[in-house]
């Protein structure tokens, strides 16, 4: 079992060493704003997930997952060079889903500020259906209490 700061260390390097790899030795036109956002390693250090972006459309994300998928062997190759391990771990390309959450998180705040407007557009000339205050207060009870006669209510 490896030390989870070290898996930790050992992601941080792989992703600089693929984002790098990526610009100098990469020249497919398929990858075009390619964005490595994050890197996670198994604690035994023997796969690494590599979380990337695509600035484009679906087509150009789904030709740069193809390009990814392609370079694969040269870019284990460059992170097997460039660390200390005693294993090269295996390279997983996983599209990042945070660009479009936040995208979606942006739509939901937007039309919950719109709602937010109309109903504060509807309670400008709107009144309380009970008066301004709908509750018994202690005056209330003393009033109530002076009516009384002692006779059952129908």
């Amino acid at each position: 079992m490896v030390d989870a700061a070290r898996a930790a260390r050992l992601a941080d390097r792989i992703k600089v060493i693929v984002a790098q790899a990526l610009e100098r030795r990469i020249k497919d036109p398929r990858v075009g704003f390619v964005t490595i956002t994050d890197a996670r390693v198994t604690n035994d250090l023997q796969h690494a997930t590599l979380y990337y972006t695509v600035y484009g459309d679906e087509t150009q994300r789904a030709e740069t997952a193809q390009a990814l998928e392609s370079a694969k062997g040269v870019l284990r190759s460059e992170v097997g060079k460039n660390i200390t391990a005693r294993l090269t771990p295996t390279l997983t390309f996983v599209a990042d889903e945070i660009p479009a959450d936040a995208a979606r998180l942006e739509e939901l705040l937007r039309a919950a500020r719109e709602k937010d407007e109309q109903v504060a557009a509807q309670a400008v000339g709107a009144s309380y259906a009970a008066g301004e205050d709908a509750y018994r207060t202690p005056e209330d009870e003393a009033a109530d209490d002076d009516t009384d006669d002692d006779s059952p209510r129908s």
